[in-house]
């Protein structure tokens, strides 16, 4: 885990192959359900689009942790991702 968040943030749509797939083996390589503290260090590993599909994957991985993740309403123009964390945590119910 520590060496996909190392990594920094997923790339974009314009990465090599050979960087998407490095970076789909790290993400699915770590194990769920993932710790609080795991969770909240995910959260910076979201690229600026869906990365072929591994920022689904991502968010996906987070929830598996304690939610919500995140609690408070994410800043105008935050990633999109945290966005979606956020909405998805008050339709399911966890925030008010």
């Amino acid at each position: 885990m520590q060496t996909f968040v190392d990594d920094g943030p997923l790339p974009d749509w314009d990465a090599s192959e050979d960087e998407i797939d490095r970076r789909d083996q790290q993400l699915r390589a770590i194990a769920k359900p993932v710790t609080r503290d795991e969770a909240q260090a995910l959260v910076s590993c979201f690229g600026p689009d869906d990365c072929y599909g591994m920022a689904w994957t991502l968010l996906h991985l987070i929830e598996t942790g304690p939610n919500p993740v995140l609690t408070s309403k994410p800043a105008s123009g935050a990633n999109e991702w945290h966005q979606r964390l956020y909405d998805r945590a008050v339709f399911g119910g966890l925030i008010p």
